[in-house]
């Protein structure tokens, strides 16, 4: 199972969490998230001496600062939380990065309106709660209608997983499921997370 943890920012914190070895970390490049980083240049860094794989995470950014930061923080994911297009997100996945596309869950519906392009653009969907506004809210979907997502193409679970739910997400059985995404619920404060909950919930989990 594959673990992505999101929203770091303060050095240290990331220092901490790079040492339990999650296969992914993500940056929030969302100017009105509370999780920004304004100053990645250190975490970037920091990443790259690591297996971790960097994920920079962006909503309606334009192409071109995208492209920068790709090239300036050797960005090896970017992950969409916005409006961006099936051909944007094929522009971007020539920049030579893998591509996560988030999707926002609340019925049936969403699942049936992700276009089939994106099993030969992205790398992993990325379910997360639908509430208003972008990014995530703390809270979980209802994880049994994941039974119908369909795509020839690999999923992590966002949304409200948090300490408890170790046992539920090892019993998820869907061909797709590749791994989670974890953030607030494991924060002391916005961006800080919780190192030592986390190692905790990692040994908990199939992987």
């Amino acid at each position: 199972m594959l673990i992505k943890v999101c929203g770091m920012r303060e050095p240290q914190n990331v220092a901490d969490l790079l040492a339990l070895q999650p296969n992914f970390m993500g940056m929030i490049f969302y100017p009105k998230s509370s999780r920004y980083v304004a100053e990645p240049q250190q975490i970037a860094q920091m990443t790259h001496a690591t297996q971790t794989k960097l994920v920079g995470v962006f909503v309606n950014e334009p192409f071109e600062s995208i492209a920068q930061k790709v090239t300036d923080l050797q960005l090896d994911y970017v992950q969409f939380h916005g409006n961006e297009t099936v051909d944007f997100a094929r522009q971007v996945k020539a920049l030579g990065v893998g591509v996560i596309r988030a999707v926002s869950v609340s019925s049936a519906t969403d699942f049936g309106n992700i276009s089939r392009e994106y099993e030969t653009i992205a790398d992993y969907m990325l379910f997360d709660y639908k509430c208003s506004g972008y990014g995530g809210s703390g809270n979980k979907f209802d994880w049994s209608l994941l039974n119908l997502y369909t795509l020839n193409l690999p999923f992590l679970l966002s949304g409200g997983i948090c300490a408890d739910d170790a046992l539920a997400i090892n019993q998820i059985n869907h061909p797709q499921f590749a791994g989670i995404d974890l953030n607030s619920k494991f924060e002391t404060a916005p961006s800080l997370k919780n190192v030592s909950l986390l190692s905790r919930f990692f040994a908990q989990l199939s992987r």
